[in-house]
């Protein structure tokens, strides 16, 4: 992915997903935000030692790459420009917390099944 690219078409899909997210942790008997933000460092590990098969390492990786590319200094269309420099990096954000928050409570889902002898 290169910064600066992008079209409106996938800014609006991002924040559609990001929209849907905020509509599931709101939704009655799901497991709410902070549930959510206090799995994720259980979910990570879990995805890494290879317990919860659900989050691949190719999503794992472009997780870290998006966290890299939030946090870098070097940008196709510097962050000082008005508005336009900042949008693209704000359009990973939403995919990035939407992913996490999407992804960890389906781990929280997983993880209930696996305490309670569930079949998965």
């Amino acid at each position: 992915m290169i910064k600066g690219r992008g079209s409106s078409v996938g800014r609006a899909g991002r924040a559609a997903a990001a929209y849907r997210v905020y509509q599931e942790v709101n939704r009655p008997g799901s497991p709410g935000l902070m549930a959510r933000v206090r799995a994720l460092p259980r979910m990570i590990s879990g995805a890494v030692r290879g317990d919860y098969r659900d989050l691949g390492r190719n999503k794992l990786l472009l997780m870290a790459l998006a966290i890299g590319y939030i946090v870098s200094p070097v940008d196709v269309i510097p962050d000082f420009l008005p508005i336009i420099g900042v949008t693209d990096d704000f359009g990973v954000f939403l995919w990035l917390m939407s992913s996490l928050l999407g992804e960890s409570g389906r781990y929280l889902d997983w993880e209930r099944k696996r305490v309670t002898g569930e079949t998965l």
